[in-house]
């Protein structure tokens, strides 16, 4: 009995030590931990820093002379008025156009992101298809609407219908990477819930994912639309239909009180655009 009771602290105490050396160890990685997340930050910051003075240098980025000829700007501003409304009605009906060109360019992207996006999400394609899809949608939002308005003013002709197609395409880019990243979001119970039955991908999808995914959707889709009547006023400036073809010969002759007049009714016409939109995204979510 007195060599148990004599084993019995030793026992105790070797348990204790262990105890504090293995609370130590944790103590000691985490302090480690912590150090090497302070240099990672500091480097960081000092590459950012790098970043944003060799950004500065090749943007020549001169805010003095911003600030020294700010009279030349407000003198240019002071000839944009008083608007001249004379040619009203063509402005209106050339800002219908362009609402009209942003209109179907947002549709048939919507239309085709969703596959495509499905194809380029983790959770769902495997990984060489959401490689390769995510390439393409890379490609179709590096190039600017212009340069692809272009390129089908080549294949169809001058007019809105060159616009329409530059839209889609730059548009489908930019849809379809926000519309995989909302699939790649979802809940995955749904998913498994709807897999235990036995159901097919393809129902997985279509009970599982787009039901979670549709609210999101429609709000990324109603944010590129607005996004996409400021561009396609633009897009007449290379033939592609819309307020822009006015704009651009407004500018060119040198006529700024008619520029002010199709300004104001863009601007109108995009706020009215933003004001119903938002009322539609706080209706669907």
């Amino acid at each position: 009995m007195q060599v148990t009771n004599n084993e019995k602290p030793t026992f105790q105490q070797n348990s204790v030590q262990a105890k504090n050396n293995n609370v130590i160890a944790i103590l000691k990685q985490e302090e480690e931990r912590a150090k090497k997340v302070r240099i990672f930050y500091i480097l960081g910051a000092i590459a950012i820093l790098i970043l944003l003075v060799f950004s500065y240098v090749k943007s020549e980025l001169n805010f003095w002379l911003l600030i020294r000829d700010w009279r030349n700007m407000w003198d240019l501003i002071l000839d944009f008025f008083p608007p001249d409304f004379t040619y009203w009605k063509l402005y209106f009906d050339d800002t219908i156009v362009t609402i009209a060109i942003a209109i179907w360019g947002t549709l048939m992207a919507a239309i085709v992101s969703a596959p495509l996006s499905m194809m380029a999400s983790t959770n769902i394609s495997p990984t060489w298809i959401v490689f390769l899809i995510r390439r393409l949608l890379d490609a179709m939002r590096a190039i600017n609407e212009l340069v692809f308005a272009l390129i089908f003013i080549v294949a169809v002709g001058l007019g809105p219908f060159a616009g329409v197609l530059a839209i889609f395409v730059h548009t489908t880019g930019t849809l379809g990477k926000l519309f995989s990243e909302a699939v790649e979001a979802i809940e995955p119970g749904p998913i498994e819930g709807i897999r235990a039955t036995g159901a097919s991908k393809l129902q997985e999808i279509l009970f599982g994912v787009i039901p979670q995914v549709i609210p999101l959707w429609t709000s990324f889709t109603l944010y590129r639309f607005e996004a996409n009547v400021r561009s396609a006023s633009v897009l007449g400036i290379v033939g592609a239909g819309g307020i822009g073809v006015s704009l651009y010969q407004s500018f060119g002759s040198f006529d700024y009180p008619k520029v002010c007049a199709i300004l104001i009714i863009l601007i109108l016409a995009t706020s009215l655009i933003d004001l119903a939109s938002s009322q539609l995204r706080n209706w669907l979510i």
